[in-house]
């Protein structure tokens, strides 16, 4: 692992934390550690993993909250943020997410770190942190699930339109990147997305994933990161995933969330064995947008009072 102070910059992140680099076999890992505030280490680390076209300062609210107890290791995922991206013609699968967490936690948290590890996941991250916990229950203490409780599902009989779909999508390619005179234009485009942001959210997420480019500022993360997915889960395979967590898990739900008024979910909290439910307010990004509080809180709760 390959620390470094953050130089002062536009791009820059905030006092508190530090940039980190985690080399895997296959691509370069990057994100940002908040050390622990404590010289006693009575937790083990937190790994927090984001979601679908975020990055590690999506937990910029969060991280410092968590970092009263233990050192926050908060990475971008593959294609986001300051991290590589996946080689030519290869495609962003969520299992290839799950590997990098995988790889991750061998290569450098085996060694030097206590064990099992807490993992705190937002949205995609959630999904990718409940795999990986399904699959090596000894190697996560606790799971943190945001606005997350599995992975997005097809019906089979959808298996070959989605194929079909994300095959021409592959063949025609990405549309040239656009460029944006500044920064903070692009937050403000980031404002009215799938999961919209208040200005002061959007200018804190979207720095670390823009690059500086001759005329202005363009998107650093993939563009394939935006194809269909080849293949996608059965709500059945979904199922039987969440029913394999055996580490007691939370699951934040915001009231005004992606999964708001997602009745169809309420199976899936049944099926995990040691589950708590925290319900909080504001949207998907309830842990960075608004009032952080009540996220932080039930997170501390969970994690550190048990």
């Amino acid at each position: 692992m390959n620390d470094a102070v953050l130089a002062g910059s536009r791009l820059a992140n905030p006092a508190g934390c530090r940039e980190a680099h985690w080399s895997l076999q296959n691509i370069e890992l990057s994100g940002l550690i908040w050390p622990s505030e404590t010289h006693a280490h009575p937790h083990p680390s937190v790994i927090m993993v984001h979601g679908w076209l975020d990055n590690a300062m999506t937990f910029a609210h969060l991280a410092p909250e968590l970092s009263e107890f233990t050192s926050v290791h908060a990475i971008d995922m593959a294609g986001h943020g300051h991290s590589g991206h996946r080689p030519p013609g290869y495609g962003y699968w969520l299992t290839d997410y799950v590997a990098d967490l995988c790889e991750l936690i061998d290569v450098h948290f085996s060694k030097n770190e206590q064990q099992p590890l807490d993992l705190v996941g937002h949205s995609l991250g959630g999904i990718v942190c409940a795999l990986y916990a399904a699959a090596y229950p000894e190697r996560v203490r606790r799971l943190v699930m945001i606005d997350s409780i599995g992975a997005l599902s097809r019906p089979a009989k959808e298996t070959i339109p989605q194929l079909r779909r994300a095959l021409q999508k592959k063949r025609n390619g990405s549309a040239p990147a656009a460029v944006y005179s500044t920064v903070e234009s692009a937050a403000k485009i980031r404002e009215g997305g799938l999961s919209p942001l208040s200005p002061e959210a959007a200018t804190t997420l979207v720095p670390r994933n823009m690059r500086e480019h001759p005329d202005g500022f363009v998107w650093r993360t993939d563009a394939r990161l935006r194809h269909p997915t080849a293949l996608m889960m059965t709500e059945e395979q979904v199922q039987a995933s969440l029913s394999e967590l055996s580490v007691p898990t939370l699951f934040i739900r915001a009231r005004q969330g992606l999964l708001a008024g997602r009745q169809d979910l309420d199976k899936r909290v049944e099926l995990i064995p040691d589950l708590t439910v925290a319900e909080v307010p504001g949207g998907h990004h309830c842990h960075l947008d608004g009032d952080t509080a009540p996220v932080a809180s039930a997170i501390k709760r969970f994690l550190f009072d048990a």
